[in-house]
């Protein structure tokens, strides 16, 4: 493989990455509010219309679909218009991919701890001696 070849290569991949990364951005940004949140979990029962969903919040309804909003652009939910009614649904993929984040943050994170238990364990064993 050429070095053109690699350079391009690299150059994609920094690009995903930047689109990885600016997705988890509006995904987090969207998962940090209490309402959106509650939006969510009143959505893993099923989809709903936006005056279902807004009849438990004590908001206007402009501030509230600003909310929905949100979490469409995020990916986090998605909707669909029947004449005058939108009903939202979850949208399981942006959420899979916040997990698949997690998880190697995760894994990262457990591979550094036991890195540094076994550290500790060699600086006590050589105290010791």
């Amino acid at each position: 493989m050429s070095a053109h070849h690699l350079h391009l290569g690299t150059q994609l991949g920094t690009q995903l990455d930047t689109q990885l990364d600016q997705q988890l951005d509006h995904l987090f940004s969207a998962l940090g509010d209490t309402t959106r949140r509650a939006v969510l979990a009143r959505l893993c029962r099923g989809p709903a219309a936006v005056s279902e969903l807004a009849q438990d919040f004590d908001m206007a309804l402009p501030s509230f679909t600003q909310h929905l909003r949100v979490l469409e652009d995020s990916g986090l939910v998605m909707s669909e218009k029947n004449g005058r009614v939108r009903t939202y649904q979850l949208a399981p993929q942006a959420l899979k991919e916040a997990e698949l984040w997690l998880s190697r943050q995760r894994s990262d994170w457990e591979s550094r701890f036991n890195q540094l238990d076994e550290y500790l364990n060699n600086m006590k064993e050589n105290r010791d001696v």
